[in-house]
C-alpha cells in the first residue's frame, strides 16, 4: 500500500466529509462546508487541510493551525480523522507526525485535539504523549417525536421585567452586529480548555454569519424592551439533521429562562422545517446548558476528549 499526506483540493471535500461523518455522524458535515472552512479561514489562524491517501483513495484528514484568537499565543490545534475500514494502516499516525511537524514549524508550544471516547482513539493518543483535558458531551433529541414544551412568552412578558419577544436571525440581516456582540460575550464566558478573545466584526460576519451550515430563520433570538437577550444558533444540512451551534444569554439577563426559550423556539421551528434530528454538543462542566439539553429530552449520544501536548516535551 502506498500513503501519502498532502494538502487539501477542492476535488476531496466529498471524500473529507464522508470521512468525518463516519468518526463524528452527529456533526453537520457536508462537501460544501469541508471547502468553504479551506477557503474562508483567516490568514491568521494559519490554517491548513492535510489529507492522507492511500492508494489513490482519501482514507483520512487532520486540520491544522493555530488558535489566533487565544488570550494564550503559542496554542494550535491537529484534529485527525480515519475511515474506521482504514484504521490500524498507519494513516493516522502520519497525518499527526505530519501536523506536529508544521505546527513545530509555525512556533506552536501546545497541540489541541479533539478525540472520540473510544479505546481505540485514547490509546492512539496516549501513546503520542498527549494527556486528556476537559469532555465534551454529545447529545442527541429526537425532534420528530419529542414532546416540545409549548412556547409561553406571555409568562416571561408579565414578570414585570420586561416585554419579551421571538425573532429570528434573518430578522437581523440588514444589521446583525447585535448578534455579533450577544455572539462575543457568550463566548468569552464559555468553559474551555482554550480561553478566546471575541473576533473583530469582519471576521464574525466572515465565519459565521456568512457560515454555509447557519439557517438563520431557525436561528433563534430572545429579545428583551428591543435588546437582544438571548440566542440558539442553528446548522442545519437541508437534509433533515439539526445541530445546536451555540446557545446563550448575555450577562445581564441570565437566570431569566430566556436562553431555553430560544432554544425551544428554534427546536419548533426546525421540526416544523422537517428536521427529525437534532444534536448538541457541551462542555462537560456546563451544567446549565446540559441541565437545559435534559429538560428538553436529549440522550446521551458521545463523548469527545480534548487531548493536549506540549510540543518538545
Amino acid at each position: 500500500m502506498t500513503l501519502i499526506v498532502r494538502d487539501f483540493r477542492a476535488a476531496d471535500a466529498e471524500a473529507v466529509a464522508e470521512t468525518r461523518r463516519s468518526a463524528f455522524p452527529y456533526l453537520v458535515t457536508t462537501p460544501e462546508t469541508v471547502a468553504w472552512e479551506v477557503a474562508s479561514a483567516p490568514p491568521e489562524r494559519q490554517y491548513r487541510l492535510l489529507v492522507a491517501e492511500a492508494d489513490g483513495r482519501v482514507v483520512g484528514s487532520c486540520e491544522t493551525g493555530v488558535f489566533h484568537d487565544s488570550s494564550e499565543p503559542g496554542q494550535a490545534f491537529a484534529n485527525p480523522t480515519v475511515r474506521a475500514d482504514a484504521r490500524g494502516a498507519g494513516a493516522g499516525s502520519a497525518l499527526v507526525s505530519a501536523a506536529e511537524e508544521r505546527l513545530a514549524g509555525l512556533g506552536a508550544v501546545k497541540v489541541f485535539a479533539w478525540t472520540p471516547d473510544e479505546p481505540h482513539s485514547v490509546t492512539f493518543a496516549e501513546r503520542r504523549g498527549y494527556r486528556r483535558g476537559r469532555s465534551s458531551r454529545v447529545q442527541r433529541l429526537d425532534l420528530a417525536g419529542a414532546a416540545l414544551p409549548p412556547l409561553d412568552l406571555q409568562a416571561l412578558s408579565h414578570s414585570g421585567r420586561g416585554v419579551v419577544e421571538l425573532r429570528t436571525a434573518a430578522d437581523f440581516a440588514d444589521d446583525p452586529r447585535p448578534l455579533y456582540e450577544a455572539d462575543v460575550e457568550c463566548l468569552e464566558d464559555e468553559p474551555g480548555d482554550v480561553e478566546f478573545v471575541g473576533p473583530p466584526y469582519a471576521e464574525w460576519l466572515a465565519l459565521t454569519w456568512e457560515h454555509p451550515a447557519l439557517d438563520r430563520e431557525l436561528t433563534s433570538v430572545a429579545v428583551v424592551d428591543g435588546a437582544v437577550a438571548a440566542f440558539s444558533v442553528a446548522h442545519t444540512d437541508r437534509g433533515g439533521r439539526y445541530w445546536s451551534g451555540m446557545t446563550g444569554t448575555l450577562r445581564a439577563f441570565r437566570g431569566r429562562g430566556l436562553a431555553k426559550l430560544a432554544k425551544n423556539d428554534s427546536l419548533h421551528r426546525a421540526r416544523a422545517a422537517g428536521c427529525v434530528e437534532a444534536f448538541t454538543g457541551n462542555d462537560g462542566g456546563n451544567e446549565p446548558m446540559l441541565a437545559i439539553n435534559e429538560w428538553f429530552g436529549y440522550e446521551p449520544a458521545s463523548m469527545e476528549w480534548r487531548y493536549i501536548r506540549e510540543l518538545g516535551a
